[in-house]
């Protein structure tokens, strides 16, 4: 099928010169080619033929020169390998005919505007050292956009896989997928305007206001400044007849001409051109989205969006519904709130995932975070706040403004670069952000102040501040700094407070795993509150202290060790056990080691909770316990899939050694924390499950750490059940007589079940 639809474009392709009249924009364009070039492009004229005309004298391995720097040719792809060729970055394809007069009527104009971009400097501010192009601030590497073109003669599949129905067609992809297409005039303009929305969506910023200075068709340069004409000439007839009367007069240099159509453009009153500055969610609602829509206004560009994805009959949707309504009521003129019905939008949702309803996610661009907290419009509403703020990038800070902001937020994660600091670095910088809503704040800073204060000495570098108190992010190499989805790891294991409150939102990222020694505060006492939270936090304090020192004490006497072996196989001249010794590996890592967590819970709030769980009545004053499950018991609270992740570790402490209950004191805390965490403990636990529970959990547990083990055991029990099960068959269809018993020789006391007398 795609054989014979192959077949009916290239004879369309040929036959269409032949019955067709151009249409007046390819009768302009060919007026333009003659003007400019010198020379006409007839019907029959190859696009390779066009571009040689127009080359001239350039190298002949096919490179041009424009604005005095060396362009190489054009990429040509290859049907076959489309996919793997541009599956990296933005690539802004033309599929065409070589044998179609539209094709080679857009030629000159294509090449010329592929040599201005490949030439341009994306940071004017920077200026060139060279006529190098393999800088990484020059256009290609800075924005990862490529111009090429594919040959649908040559390559018809391709062209038939990508729906193309008509030449020449221009399609923008990003990492081998089809992002959007380019429907509108086919000029220089037209496709500049196309470019430039793409290159700021790319940079935000990055592009100037005043557009750009675009050369003719076949030029071999063009000097800087703003364009002559205001795009918006296009949108006003009499603007476009004045400019198409500026151009005509231009090519042919008459200099009345050009003096009557400026003072006609002058009459127009144009006024520059702008960047759009539309104010979101103007009417404060929620937008039903489809999947056109939703490529269109979120996918295509920066514009952040709140969006959730719901079926109509959901139970949970509906009770949404109402606070996701009232959300965009309040946060008109700030974020677009959108909705997508996935009854209808099946295809969206899947490329989406949704996998369950309702699916809330945060989108900017073509990056998205999922939002799993409470579902109340408070939450939603602040949630959103966040997510807006950090939407608008990395922001700058100095030491002043740090130092304030110390003041409000707990966790603060300084991105330091320096002058060096390449766009590689702040791109993955920038992909981060969105995965740190709701959790942490991140800035960057140059400051020279920062720098001394937390010792900074190498650039780029990553530094959390909790509560004043520094964590670094260990790079080796620079190329480190790029891995974002290392960097997120590692922002994930430090980005809660040293002692953060306890919800059902975060109860399993501060339980799991880990021994967690709880507070059970009350506000309405407010005094005691302040200074129970200030004790809990200096016993963090303390004990994070001591564990870095083990763990330092710990590596140096692997690192003693190590040495001893070297110097031990140096005495002997064992070059073997010295090859040995120096190749041992000093493996430590404080992951390695039993986590000990700190967190305090509203006991007001949740005092039904901690009076079923824990048996602790909140009425009688604050207290501690150290608790040791994988999982909290928020199971109402929390998705049924993490509530199934729970362990066999379910137990707890609120007594010290002597008994006594543990308070919110330093001295209470870590006595009673150093018995604990031995193994086995130096305190005997108390459990929040019942023995058959504990039971399941513990057989649980075994059958994970030891599978093979397990199988055999429940291989093994299944056999012996099997012979018991035998044996006791065997045994009751040996019995006869209705069960009388029965003596040898004799006819039993019963006289064999007769009525006769025995002698």
């Amino acid at each position: 099928m795609r054989t014979f639809i192959s077949t009916l474009l290239f004879a369309f392709a040929i036959l269409s010169p032949a019955f067709s009249s151009p249409s007046p924009e390819t009768a302009h364009l060919a007026d333009l080619e003659e003007d400019v070039l010198g020379t006409y492009t007839s019907p029959s004229t190859t696009v390779e033929e066009t571009l040689t005309t127009a080359e001239g004298d350039d190298n002949s391995n096919g490179s041009t020169v424009f604005n005095g720097m060396d362009v190489p040719p054009m990429k040509d792809l290859s049907g076959e390998t489309f996919d793997e060729e541009t599956k990296d970055g933005y690539w802004f394809v033309k599929h065409f005919s070589p044998y179609c007069h539209h094709c080679i009527a857009i030629a000159p104009t294509w090449q010329t505007l592929y040599e201005f971009y490949y030439t341009s400097n994306p940071l004017p501010s920077v200026a060139k050292s060279s006529k190098s192009q393999s800088s990484l601030n020059s256009f290609t590497p800075y924005y990862n956009f490529h111009f090429a073109s594919l040959d649908c003669i040559a390559w018809g599949n391709a062209c038939n896989e990508h729906n193309i129905g008509a030449f020449p067609t221009f399609v923008l992809y990003k990492n081998g997928q089809e992002v959007r297409r380019f429907d509108e005039r086919k000029d220089m303009e037209h496709l500049s305007d196309f470019i430039e929305e793409t290159l700021e969506s790319i940079k935000p910023g990055s592009r100037p206001l005043e557009g750009l200075k675009l050369p003719e068709p076949g030029d071999a340069s063009v000097g800087a400044g703003e364009p002559e004409i205001p795009l918006a000439k296009d949108k006003d007839a009499a603007a476009g007849a004045a400019a198409g009367q500026l151009h005509k007069n231009m090519a042919t240099n008459t200099a009345a001409g050009v003096a009557t159509a400026r003072e006609t453009l002058s009459a127009t009153k144009m006024s520059k051109p702008t960047k759009p500055t539309a104010v979101p969610n103007p009417a404060g609602t929620s937008i039903p989205l489809t999947q056109e829509s939703f490529q269109k206004l979120v996918t295509t560009t920066q514009d952040p969006w709140f969006i959730k994805f719901y079926a109509p009959w959901c139970h949970h949707c509906q009770a949404l519904a109402p606070n996701w309504l009232q959300m965009s009521k309040e946060l008109k003129g700030q974020l677009n709130i959108g909705e997508v019905n996935c009854d209808v939008e099946t295809r969206l949702c899947k490329e989406v995932r949704v996998r369950g309803y309702p699916t809330i996610h945060f989108f900017r661009g073509g990056e998205r975070v999922e939002y799993d907290g409470l579902r109340g419009l408070g939450d939603l509403v602040s949630y959103a706040k966040k997510a807006l703020d950090i939407g608008m990038g990395v922001e700058y800070v100095d030491a002043a403004t740090f130092k304030e902001m110390e003041e409000t937020e707990e966790v603060i994660f300084v991105y330091f670069y320096d002058h060096a600091t390449t766009p590689e670095d702040f791109a993955a910088l920038d992909r981060i952000t969105l995965s740190l809503i709701g959790h942490a704040k991140l800035v960057k800073t140059d400051s020279s102040v920062l720098s001394d204060r937390f010792k900074i000495h190498t650039w780029p570098r990553l530094v959390v501040s909790r509560d004043g108190r520094p964590t670094y992010y260990n790079a080796l190499a620079p190329k480190d700094m790029r891995d974002y989805r290392r960097v997120l790891e590692w922002m994930q294991t430090v980005w809660l407070p040293i002692v953060p409150e306890l919800t059902a939102t975060n109860s399993r990222e501060i339980m799991h795993g880990r021994i967690v020694v709880l507070g059970i505060l009350s506000r309405e006492r407010s005094d005691e509150f302040s200074l129970d939270k200030r004790e809990i936090k200096n016993a963090a304090l303390e004990w994070m202290d001591r564990e870095t020192h083990a763990f330092q004490l710990e590596r140096q006497d692997q690192r003693d060790a190590k040495q001893l072996r070297i110097e031990e196989a140096e005495d002997r001249n064992d070059q073997r056990a010295l090859r040995q010794a120096k190749t041992i590996v000093i493996d430590i890592s404080e992951e390695d080691r039993k986590q000990v967590g700190f967190a305090w819970v509203d006991g007001v709030f949740w005092e039904r909770w901690i009076r079923t769980t824990y048996g602790i009545q909140v009425k009688d004053g604050e207290r501690v316990i150290i608790n040791d499950e994988d999982v909290s018991t928020f199971t109402n609270f929390i998705p049924v899939s993490i509530a199934a992740d729970t362990q066999q570790n379910k137990r707890y402490w609120d007594t010290t050694a002597s008994g006594a209950s543990i308070v919110p004191s330093r001295t209470s805390i870590l006595e009673t924390l150093s018995k604990v965490v031995y193994d086995p403990p130096k305190i005997s636990p108390k459990y929040t499950t019942g023995a058959v529970q504990r039971t399941f959990y513990q057989a649980k547990g075994a059958s994970v750490s030891h599978p093979w083990l397990s199988l055999g055991l429940c291989a093994g029990a299944l056999i012996v059940l099997a012979y018991w099960g035998r044996g006791r068959i065997r045994r009751t269809r040996g019995s006869t007589n209705g069960g009388f018993f029965q003596l040898d020789g004799k006819e039993g006391l019963l006289n064999g079940g007769g009525m006769g007398k025995v002698d």
